[in-house]
């Protein structure tokens, strides 16, 4: 045990011995996924002395065009952790509600040509919500992840805080997280850097230690987006249009594959650009296009949103706070307003390529608000100056 204490006061854990005791009296299930960051999560929990079973949760099982699928991999790994770490392993199999909650919605709104976030909607209506109702079920205490992020309690309230390491910080994909789940989630490694997370699995010379992190879409993984998406959306081809002059600059395979701000991948070459998609026309299947990064066309300074979702308790009206409208853009200064059932958010500064059905997220310092998800953005500065007499 003492070893464990000093271990864990190394990484910023401080546990007295009474604390190590009652924890042995807590259940903590931990979703394991295969990869290091919930590996070293699982570690920290049994160092701290909790009754820790690890669970690797199956969301997906279709397989790639070589007959590979990271799910079995991963699966794999989760069970070699556990082992090393001394901890039950189960499975348990989620994709019949990941497909019927998070993938069809993706392809629902790819349809429309809007943009989704379907890691949000994985950790609402997967991670912590069935999983987390598993759990709870299967007699946890607590629930634990490897996300960068932190639950701390001030008062009455449980508070969502930023990871301290601000290159991973995962709070805008945890936003619709409420209080009531958040009293009875843990996140072992969101005090930590990601340099030390990998450290603590080369101390414990876990089977992860070295293992890539994952990047992008879980059910795409390293796959050509275009080609993943088109085996599911049978879009017509269109035309990019040059936004200011209205002239066709060649064919585009569908407008669901491209997204506002895009530049890769749209195959305009010849003189101008670099181009990059500024609006769509759905009805005609026109992606109109701008040059330069830094076009009036792209940006706006406000900004609607609806399916708002607090961790704690709905602020009031007006609220100036900070806000992210993707992941890993630093915060920006903003003031939320009512707007009949919708919230309207109007920036310091304005934004670019706002997309509808991506998230914004609200924060004041380092605490995660909440969020909502974006209906339309307002007008471009290009918009604007055409409209002057």
């Amino acid at each position: 045990m003492y070893d464990a204490l000093q271990y864990l006061y190394s990484i910023g854990v401080k546990l007295t011995e009474e604390q190590y005791q009652n924890n042995s009296q807590k259940k903590v299930i931990v979703g394991l996924s295969g990869g290091v960051d919930s590996s070293v999560s699982a570690q920290v929990l049994k160092l701290m002395g909790y009754e820790t079973i690890g669970i690797f949760m199956k969301n997906w099982d279709e397989k790639d065009e070589n007959g590979y699928c990271s799910a079995e991999e991963d699966a794999k790994d989760a069970q070699k952790i556990a082992s090393q770490v001394g901890i039950p392993y189960y499975s348990l199999n989620f994709v019949k509600e990941y497909r019927e909650n998070v993938f069809q919605h993706f392809l629902d709104e790819y349809k429309k040509g809007n943009t989704p976030n379907p890691d949000i909607l994985c950790n609402r209506e997967i991670k912590f919500k069935v999983f987390y109702d598993k759990a709870m079920e299967l007699g946890a205490d607590y629930l634990a992840t490897g996300h960068y992020c932190q639950h701390i309690q001030s008062g009455e309230e449980e508070l969502l805080v930023k990871g301290v390491d601000n290159g991973k910080d995962q709070t805008y994909f945890l936003y619709t997280m409420q209080s009531n789940i958040l009293k009875n989630v843990l996140f072992p490694i969101g005090h930590l850097e990601k340099k030390t997370v990998r450290k603590i699995a080369q101390d414990f010379e876990l089977a992860t230690a070295a293992k890539k992190d994952s990047t992008g879409i879980c059910f795409i993984g390293e796959r050509n987006f275009k080609e993943f998406l088109s085996q599911y959306i049978k879009s017509q081809q269109g035309n990019f249009v040059h936004l200011e002059t209205q002239k066709i600059l060649g064919p585009h395979d569908g407008h669901s594959y491209y997204t506002n701000g895009q530049r890769k991948g749209l195959g305009l070459g010849g003189p101008g650009g670099p181009w990059f998609v500024a609006d769509k026309d759905i009805e005609n299947n026109f992606v109109y296009v701008v040059e330069g990064e830094r076009h009036p066309a792209l940006f706006a300074d406000e900004l609607w949103a609806f399916e708002e979702s607090w961790v704690n308790n709905r602020p009031t009206f007006p609220l100036k706070c900070s806000a992210k409208i993707r992941y890993r853009q630093q915060d920006q200064a903003c003031t939320i307003y009512e707007d009949g059932k919708s919230l309207k958010v109007i920036f310091d500064e304005p934004q670019r390529a706002i997309s509808v059905q991506q998230s914004i997220v609200f924060y004041q310092e380092n605490v995660c608000l909440g969020g909502a998800v974006i209906s339309k953005s307002g007008e471009s500065y290009f918009q604007m100056k055409k409209d002057l007499p």
